[in-house]
């Protein structure tokens, strides 16, 4: 039984059956594990991905994603390279803050919290700066839930030549990506997102090409992504250091389900409604959403505060006591509260919760 719901952007609700696939052990140097359910993985990941599979490739990183995000920058940009990171909340100044324990030559072109990242100022930045290299931002952002323009940033990136990283950790497998119509060179993601499997590894989908080009960059031994890569290749599904082998496993269910559920479409439909049933719950009780709608991503939804004496944590236990765990917010420029709404979650669950929080 489920003490309760996890309306979290990750670790996020499983269902039963993804649980259960972590009830066996595994052995690491087994076929069964390596070719069975690693390459399986693999594959599968870059078939979701991208039109063009034969052009991309995956790579599975054990820890969260600010571990593949770490990995990607330090393994991908060479000393004498140059980045820029489009930031407009927590993860894309991660990406400046990583960059600078690398030692990367990295500007963090910064927007507000509550702002999509503008095409348009990438454009005259690099029209300003043609030494810049490679481009990173975060598809969404989960400090409030902006969906950035990623068709729009791809387009002004590609055209200007140079190599894109996407960040995509809490929108890969529940918003609809084509790596190669858009041009995107690296894509990465964690396993207990919109995939619904749970903690313990994240995965970067790549351009073959590029990620051949990737030997020796790395400034760290266990995040070396490239050297992670050409084992899991030459070994056939073999990690170099010890996997989360009962993680791994629960992943590949959550692919069959995600399978079984019609795709990423179908799973973005159901996030959707999820998040249209959340809002217009939440509006007839009298929150105020902290984005507009045409910027919000069916990802995680942010909520002012009613009023100046509300109390957050009251509110949380209050929920939690009923099956309902949320989000404290995460921006410093106003008072709210996120609610997350992917996972094995369905807009029956957010109309309970709608009148859970009326009856609170």
């Amino acid at each position: 039984m489920r003490p309760y719901l996890l309306l979290t952007p990750g670790p996020l609700t499983t269902t039963d059956t993804v649980k259960q696939a972590m009830m066996s052990d595994w052995c690491t140097w087994d076929e069964d594990y390596n070719l069975g359910i690693v390459e399986v993985i693999r594959k599968e990941l870059v078939e979701i991905a991208t039109s063009a599979p034969d052009e991309y490739t995956a790579v599975l990183m054990q820890g969260s994603g600010s571990f593949c995000v770490e990995a990607t920058l330090g393994s991908v940009v060479r000393p004498e390279d140059k980045l820029l990171v489009a930031a407009n909340g927590a993860y894309g100044k991660r990406m400046g803050i990583i960059s600078e324990y690398y030692h990367i030559d990295c500007h963090v072109m910064r927007f507000e919290e509550i702002e999509p990242v503008n095409a348009n100022k990438i454009d005259t930045y690099l029209n300003e700066h043609p030494e810049v290299t490679h481009v990173s931002v975060v598809h969404c952002e989960t400090t409030t839930g902006v969906l950035n323009p990623l068709e729009e940033i791809a387009a002004v990136v590609k055209r200007h030549g140079k190599i894109l990283i996407v960040d995509a950790m809490s929108s890969f497998g529940g918003v609809p990506i084509d790596m190669a119509k858009l041009g995107i060179d690296f894509l990465i993601s964690s396993a207990n997102k919109c995939i619904q499997g749970v903690p313990g590894f994240g995965f970067i989908i790549a351009r073959r090409s590029l990620m051949e080009k990737c030997k020796g960059i790395a400034r760290s031994l266990s995040l070396d992504l490239y050297e992670q890569w050409e084992t899991m290749e030459k070994g056939h599904g073999k990690w170099r250091f010890t996997s989360p082998t009962h993680v791994v496993r629960a992943f590949m269910q959550a692919l069959t389900e995600l399978k079984a559920e019609g795709g990423v479409e179908a799973r973005h439909v159901r996030y959707c409604e999820n998040h249209r049933v959340l809002v217009e719950g939440m509006r007839a009780l009298g929150y105020k959403t902290l984005l507009p709608d045409e910027q919000q991503s069916p990802v995680i939804t942010s909520f002012y505060y009613p009023s100046a004496d509300f109390n957050f944590k009251d509110f949380y236990l209050k929920l939690k006591a009923k099956g309902f765990v949320i989000y404290p917010g995460k921006i410093s420029q106003a008072d709210t509260f996120r609610i997350g709404n992917i996972g094995d979650v369905h807009p029956t669950d957010f109309m309970k919760l709608i009148e859970t929080i009326k009856e609170s």
